[in-house]
């Protein structure tokens, strides 16, 4: 679990990042597109018993 949480926690975060960016940028589409996938990510985090709030 210990690969799978830190992978986790790393796509989570580089999302999260291109999601502010695409923000910033006024880009809504892209926001959009980040948006989801953070979602899809945080999901596939609380299936497999992590709090994504803290991945």
């Amino acid at each position: 679990m210990g690969e799978f949480l830190s992978e986790i926690r790393v796509r989570i975060n580089e999302t999260y990042t291109s999601l502010q960016a695409a923000q910033a940028a006024e880009d809504d589409f892209l926001a959009d597109t980040h948006a989801s996938e953070l979602e899809d990510l945080r999901r596939i985090a609380a299936r497999n018993g992590i709090d994504p709030r803290f991945a």
